[in-house]
C-alpha cells in the first residue's frame, strides 16, 4: 500500500477550485481529468457542514507533492492526525513509527482515483494508484478527518501491492452519502479474540470504516456509506498475509 506494508503513494498537481456538490452529477477538471460528483446529496442537517470532495481531492494531491518535495516519510508525518494508524502489517500509531523511519532517496508517486465523503464532510475516503522507483505497483486506500480550521488530515492509511497498475480513469469518482433518514451504527465485520480492529465513524454517522487485522498481518478493509435508508458498500478490500 500506499505506507502500510511500505507501499507508496504518488506525485500530484495543483488544488482544485472548491465545488459545491448539486443536486445532479458534475463533472470538473482536475489536472486534466474530471472530478465527477454523484448526487442527489440528500436533505441538508441544519447546523452542519456540507461535503465537499474536491477539498479532500485537493489534500490527497498536496500530499502526493509534498512526498515528492520533502520526502516520503516526512509528508505522511506531516498529514497524519495524532492518532493515525498504518499498517506494516500490524496496526501501528503512524507518527511514532514514523518517528524511527528515514526517507527514501526517492519517494512513491500516488494519484487519487475516487473519493467517498460524509455527508457533513467530516470524513472521506480516498482510493488510487501508486507507483514505486523499482517499477512495482499497487493502490491505496486513506480515510481523512476534517479538522477544526477545516483542513483535512488522514487518520487510516493502508493498501497493497498489485500485478497490474490501476487503469487511470477519465473522471476523478466523488459521491458524498445521503443527508436524508437517521442512519443507525452498521454491522460490524466479524472478528476472533486475537484479531485486532480499527474503525471510525463521521461525526453525521453516514460514513464508516473497519479494518480488521488477523494475528497473520492480513487484513480486511470495508467502508460503507448512507444512502438515505440503507447502508452500502463503498468498497471491501482483502490484503493477504505478508
Amino acid at each position: 500500500m500506499r505506507a502500510t506494508d511500505r507501499l507508496p503513494r504518488a506525485a500530484a498537481g495543483a488544488v482544485l477550485a472548491a465545488l459545491v456538490l448539486a443536486g445532479c452529477a458534475t463533472n470538473v477538471n482536475v489536472q486534466g481529468r474530471r472530478l465527477n460528483l454523484e448526487g442527489p446529496p440528500g436533505r441538508e442537517r441544519e447546523g452542519i457542514l456540507r461535503a465537499d470532495p474536491s477539498k479532500v481531492v485537493a489534500a490527497e494531491l498536496a500530499f502526493a507533492r509534498l512526498a515528492q518535495e520533502k520526502g516520503q516519510w516526512t509528508a505522511f508525518a506531516q498529514t497524519a492526525t495524532d492518532n493515525a494508524v498504518m499498517f506494516v502489517p500490524q496496526p501501528v500509531v503512524a507518527r511514532q513509527w514514523l518517528r524511527r523511519q528515514a526517507n527514501p532517496a526517492q519517494a512513491v508517486k500516488w494519484q487519487p482515483h475516487q473519493v467517498w465523503s460524509s455527508c457533513d464532510g467530516s470524513m472521506a475516503v480516498t482510493k488510487g494508484a501508486w507507483q514505486r522507483p523499482d517499477g512495482s505497483v499497487g493502490y491505496f486506500t486513506t480515510v481523512w478527518e476534517r479538522q477544526r480550521r477545516g483542513e483535512y488530515k488522514w487518520v487510516m492509511d493502508q493498501g497493497d501491492t498489485l500485478a497490474q497498475p490501476l487503469a487511470a480513469p477519465e473522471m476523478i469518482a466523488a459521491s458524498a452519502a445521503d443527508c436524508g433518514g437517521q442512519p443507525t451504527p452498521p454491522a460490524d465485520l466479524l472478528a476472533g479474540p486475537e484479531d485486532q480492529i480499527r474503525a471510525g465513524t463521521a461525526r453525521d454517522g453516514t460514513l464508516r470504516w473497519q479494518v480488521v487485522v488477523k494475528p497473520d498481518g492480513s487484513r480486511r478493509v470495508i467502508v460503507r456509506r448512507w444512502d438515505g435508508s440503507a447502508w452500502r458498500d463503498a468498497l471491501d478490500e482483502q490484503v493477504a498475509a505478508g
